[in-house]
């Protein structure tokens, strides 16, 4: 047994890696897909089109924002996507979207366009509501944008999230591949800002990067990964987990080419896909999809080898390189369902590099801390942590179980014995579907009575997910 205890006070601690379980047994850990919503986006203005994308999702009071590329690609003709600019749109519940008319950018002789930015900047331009406490008010709205090694990245700021001004004449990184979506944040934590962005190291890799003001930068390091990256990963998507700052989660697009393989022709639009093929051979035999990692450190990623999102079964503009890109930014939304909680949306795009249509970009869901869950099946299975020193005077659990199953909780002393009051015959079971369900046991014992001491907590599941856990 691992004697080292982990001080988690009162915070969320969401179970996608095995960091606080020491060991478990007819339990494991499971990656959960989001189930698929509305189209929430057509890209079919002139200024967009079928290789518009690499959407930035946020959250602004009532107000939801969203970023993405408008632009368009003739395959047969050149490789070069051409005219880019930054488009905007907005919501009020994140589910009905509205392209407005803002007045700022001619096209073609007219500025009745939600156009904020053109040129090379709006290739990836990702904007973030910037939390740092010092921040100015006429930099609320920060954002990173750029393309290849030539350009870098360059930093702009705004006031109202739709006029812009760089911060700097000069690109503020330049070590990277930026011709991908990359992305910085104030990281709470640390004191600092930091930025996520693209290079290549045995194919596409992810390197950080941190700064003070958001213009002078640390020479960018390679993260690394444990155990293994999982493929190449062309977006990274990363962002401290709202509910959870101290975790950092990311939803990268995993690029996989198996070359023009036997097979391949059994995919949607074998046509299409020869054609793309002519101007570079892995337009044709690459394809893109989403995946799911975390962090503790800012470091160190847990990359899931399974995939987060598939390419699905559309069968016909599905499975091609460049689609099935994970939006940057998980928000709360309300449910379709009536009656029920919350949940979280995240978008991913469909339909790119099609030749006969605009690309689109679809809402995903999933419930609140979903991600990764300890689960069992009806046989049943259990798992113990590590020792941890917690703060408060109740446990919560973001929990689901059938009907007929259920969680059952002891804490033990950090010698594994369990405590007088808190044993597992102790307990009540805890069954339903839940964000915040609090355990209780029947010893009429204090919880608050071991905050402070290292103690190990043994669950019980049976057909259940544990998603997360807290004292309180």
């Amino acid at each position: 047994m691992d004697n080292t205890h982990i001080d988690i006070g009162s915070k969320l601690e969401l179970l996608v890696d095995g960091y606080l379980i020491d060991r478990m047994h007819g339990a494991s850990l499971m990656l959960h897909s989001p189930a698929p919503q509305e189209v929430s986006i057509v890209y079919d203005k002139p200024w967009e089109g079928n290789t518009s994308g690499y959407e930035t999702v946020l959250r602004d009071g009532g107000r939801y924002r969203m970023y993405y590329r408008g632009s368009h690609h003739e395959y047969g003709d050149n490789n070069d996507l051409g005219y880019q600019v930054t488009c905007y749109a907005e919501s009020t519940d994140g589910i009905h979207w509205e392209k407005p008319s803002l007045g700022l950018v001619e096209h073609k002789g007219s500025k009745d366009n939600n156009i904020i930015w053109e040129g090379v900047i709006s290739h990836n331009l990702s904007p973030v509501i910037d939390t740092n406490p010092d921040c100015s008010p006429d930099a609320k709205f920060k954002a990173l944008g750029g393309t290849g090694r030539k350009h870098g990245l360059y930093a702009l700021k705004s006031a109202d999230g739709i006029n812009w001004s760089l911060m700097s004449d000069k690109p503020v990184i330049t070590d990277g591949a930026f011709d991908s979506q990359n992305l910085g944040f104030w990281d709470v934590l640390r004191g600092e800002y930091r930025v996520y962005h693209r290079d290549f190291r045995d194919g596409r890799d992810i390197k950080t990067c941190t700064s003070q003001d958001f213009v002078n930068w640390t020479e960018p390091e390679w993260v690394g990964y444990s155990p293994s990256r999982g493929g190449e990963l062309y977006t990274n998507q990363v962002e401290p987990y709202y509910r959870a700052p101290h975790i950092f989660v990311g939803f990268p697009t995993r690029y996989f080419d198996r070359g023009w393989v036997e097979g391949m022709d059994e995919l949607p639009q074998p046509e299409h896909r020869r054609l793309r093929a002519e101007s570079s051979p892995r337009e044709g035999s690459a394809v893109t999809e989403g995946m799911f990692m975390s962090s503790r450190d800012a470091m160190t990623w847990n990359v899931w080898p399974e995939a987060y999102l598939r390419p699905g079964l559309r069968d016909r503009d599905g499975w091609f390189y460049g689609d099935n890109y994970q939006s940057l930014g998980l928000v709360e939304t309300e449910s379709t369902i009536q009656g029920a909680t919350r949940e979280l949306s995240l978008w991913m795009s469909e339909g790119l590099h099609q030749a006969d249509r605009a690309s689109r970009l679809r809402r995903y869901t999933t419930r609140v801390d979903g991600f990764v869950s300890a689960h069992a099946d009806y046989a049943g299975g259990e798992f113990v942590t590590r020792p941890v020193v917690f703060e408060g005077s109740e446990l919560v659990l973001n929990v689901s179980t059938s009907a007929a199953g259920g969680v059952n909780v002891d804490i033990q002393d950090d010698r594994g014995i369990p405590i007088e009051g808190f044993a597992m015959s102790d307990c009540h079971e805890v069954f339903g579907d839940s964000l915040e369900r609090t355990v209780t046991w029947s010893g009429g014992k204090k919880l608050g009575d071991l905050a402070g001491k290292p103690v190990r907590l043994r669950f019980l599941l049976r057909d259940a997910d544990l998603y997360s856990l807290r004292f309180r």
